[in-house]
């Protein structure tokens, strides 16, 4: 299936790990130009050769989005706000700091928002275009022990749904992505979300990812979302295959989620 895309310029946060990594790399692959924004680069994005210009940015500042975003000079048609953090509250939400709050909001949700107001004008110029943001299950699954990142998750969701209506006329696309647990380093990592419930739980990660597997009536695959799953919904929702989709959630969760 010819998507489209080649010859296309797209900008992807949290580009060099992960759900972002395999972004990047399935555009790319599509003949698209990547402007990676990350803290830091990889192997991995930089193996990805001239196609991908790496800008080292930190998206939680006030003034970082944006100045990924003039990078693409008048050239973007593309936008995937993909950066995101999520740290267990294993303590409860009375041991959640103002300070914890403002980490998780602000690199969940401003970065989505100070990305997306510099890339409009852009896009707009452009004549058109489509944003996509990865989002989460958690937006309208509350789980009290990430109920930061809910919150963070189900505003980011709605803040779509809104632009969606609002520039829609002109020639703009806005969709979100709600992943499931996926297999990266956010979740299965040394430090990642498996680890730390684990520890809380007593046992091992091994033990904590199949415990999530196991968890709300179970996933019916029996597995965890590989990011190139993700990936490819990104490929459909940028291109014209998927022109008239807009202002919608596509889930990926492994049937994790089972109301309606």
């Amino acid at each position: 299936m010819d998507l489209q895309l080649a010859g296309k310029t797209a900008i992807v946060t949290g580009a060099s790990k992960g759900i972002g990594l395999a972004i990047t790399t399935a555009l790319v692959n599509e003949g698209v130009t990547v402007i990676a924004g990350a803290r830091s680069s990889s192997a991995e994005l930089e193996a990805l050769g001239d196609a991908v210009r790496f800008i080292p940015v930190d998206l939680s500042t006030s003034d970082g989005p944006a100045a990924l975003v003039a990078e693409a000079g008048d050239g973007l048609d593309i936008l995937v706000n993909n950066v995101g953090a999520l740290v267990p509250r294993t303590a409860g939400f009375l041991a959640i700091t103002d300070s914890d709050w403002d980490v998780t909001l602000n690199l969940d949700l401003m970065a989505v928002v100070r990305t997306t107001r510099a890339a409009i004008p852009l896009l707009i110029k452009r004549g058109g275009g489509t944003v996509v943001t990865i989002s989460s299950v958690n937006a309208f699954l509350p789980d009290p022990g990430v109920i930061d990142y809910s919150a963070a998750k189900a505003a980011v969701w709605n803040l779509s749904k809104s632009l969606s209506k609002e520039f829609g006329p002109q020639g703009l696309r806005f969709n979100t992505i709600s992943p499931g647990p996926v297999s990266t380093p956010l979740w299965l990592g040394d430090t990642g979300v498996a680890a730390t419930v684990g520890k809380a739980m007593g046992v091992s990660a091994d033990e904590a990812r199949k415990r999530i597997i196991q968890s709300g009536g179970g996933f019916a695959t029996g597995r965890f979302t590989q990011p190139d799953e993700v990936a490819d919904l990104v490929l459909l929702l940028t291109s014209n295959r998927a022109g008239n989709v807009t202002g919608a959630d596509i889930r990926i969760d492994g049937g994790f989620t089972k109301e309606l």
